[in-house]
C-alpha cells in the first residue's frame, strides 16, 4: 500500500495517538501487590512466560508460609495472593475483607501428607493417640492432621501439636521431638524420598486439595482490570506447567535450593486445573470453617460463602474448568 505525504502524515499521527493512548491506560493502572509463599506463583509465571507484557507493575513480596501471608491481606498491605482452604478460614476469622477470586485444583500422590519415620511403630491415625504432632498452625497441613485424627476416632485433645515452620519443622521430625509431621510438598517429596518418611494419611483422600487466589475486596473494587488479567496469567500458566513439568521442576530448584528430582517427582505427579467458584466449592469450606469451630481454633460461627466472588468465573477459560 502506497500513501501520499498528506495520507502519511494522517495515518501516522492516528497511529502515535493510538499508541500513546494505550500508554496512558497502561499507566493509569494501579500496581498489583501480590502476596508470594517461597517465590511460587512469581516462578511459574516467569519460567511459563507470562510475566511478559504486563499492561501493569506487579509488585511482589515474599512470605514463608500462608499464615503470614493471610495477615498481610488482613492488614490490606497486599492486594492479592494465594493459599489453602485452612489457612482462608483463619483469614476469614480474623475478619478479613477478602473473596476467593479463582481456584486451582492440584491432584497428586504426595499433595498434602501425615508422615512419620521410616523406623516408627505409629501404622495408622489410631497410633497417634498421645502422640505429638508438628505442623503449622492453621496450614493446610494443621487441617489435614484434624481430617486423619477424626477418621480414626480422635480429636486435636488426643495429641499435642507442635507449631512451627516447615524447614524447622523436619528437624524436630528427624530428631525425635514430634511423632508425625504434618505437611504439604514438596515436603512431602523430600523427606519420603530422602529420609524413607511413611506416610499414615494422605490429602487425596481427606482435603479438597484447592488452591485459593484471594484479593481485597478493596482490590478488587480499584483493581478489577489487573485482578481479571492476572487471573487469566495464572491459569494459563499453571497449564503450561501441567505440560513442562522439567521446565518447572528446573525453576523451582533454583529458588527453593532442592535437589532437582525433589521438585521432577513433584511436579509429574501433580495435576493443576482451574475450578469454578460454585455452591460445592463454598460448602466445602464451610466444612472446614465448622470443624476449625467444633477443635475451639475458631471462637464463633464464620460464614464462608462472604468470601467468595462468582463473577470471576465468567472471565475464565470455560473448556479447562472443573467443578469439585
Amino acid at each position: 500500500m502506497v500513501f501520499t505525504t498528506p495520507f502519511k502524515r494522517l495515518f501516522l499521527g492516528t497511529a502515535l495517538a493510538l499508541g500513546l493512548a494505550t500508554s496512558a491506560h497502561a499507566a493509569d493502572l494501579q500496581p498489583l501487590r501480590v502476596a508470594n509463599q517461597k517465590s511460587t506463583i512469581k516462578t511459574l509465571l516467569e519460567v511459563s512466560g507470562e510475566t511478559k507484557d504486563v499492561p501493569y507493575a506487579i509488585q511482589w513480596s515474599e512470605f514463608p508460609s500462608a499464615s503470614p501471608l493471610g495477615e498481610a491481606l488482613n492488614a490490606g498491605a497486599v492486594d492479592v495472593g494465594a493459599l489453602g482452604d485452612a489457612p482462608y478460614v483463619f483469614a476469614l476469622g480474623a475478619g478479613a475483607s477478602l473473596k476467593v477470586v479463582s481456584i486451582i485444583h492440584a491432584e497428586g500422590r504426595n499433595t498434602t501428607a501425615l508422615l512419620v519415620p521410616k523406623d516408627s511403630p505409629i501404622k495408622t491415625a489410631a497410633d497417634l493417640k498421645g502422640k505429638k504432632i508438628v505442623t503449622g498452625r492453621g496450614s493446610i497441613g494443621h487441617y489435614l492432621a484434624i481430617k486423619a485424627l477424626a477418621s480414626a476416632g480422635l480429636t486435636s485433645q488426643d495429641v499435642q501439636f507442635i507449631f512451627l515452620l516447615p524447614a524447622e519443622s523436619r528437624l524436630v521430625l528427624d530428631n525425635g521431638t514430634a511423632d508425625a509431621w504434618a505437611t504439604w510438598d514438596p515436603y512431602t517429596t523430600v523427606v519420603t524420598s530422602q529420609s524413607q518418611a511413611r506416610i499414615i494419611a494422605s490429602g487425596n483422600t481427606l482435603l479438597s486439595n484447592h488452591l485459593y487466589l484471594a484479593a481485597t475486596s478493596q482490590a478488587i473494587a480499584d483493581k478489577r482490570t489487573q485482578l481479571d488479567d492476572f487471573v487469566a496469567r495464572v491459569d494459563r500458566a499453571y497449564a503450561w506447567a501441567n505440560t513442562h513439568p522439567n521446565e518447572y521442576a528446573a525453576a523451582q530448584t533454583k529458588i527453593t535450593g532442592l535437589p532437582l528430582a525433589v521438585h521432577v517427582a513433584v511436579a509429574k505427579e501433580t495435576r493443576l486445573s482451574p475450578v469454578l467458584i460454585d455452591d460445592s466449592v463454598i460448602s466445602g469450606l464451610q466444612t472446614t470453617a465448622d470443624t476449625y469451630q467444633k477443635e475451639g481454633l475458631l471462637t464463633k460461627h464464620i460464614d464462608v460463602s462472604q468470601g467468595f466472588d462468582k463473577s470471576f468465573n465468567a472471565k475464565r477459560a470455560p473448556n479447562n474448568q472443573v467443578s469439585r
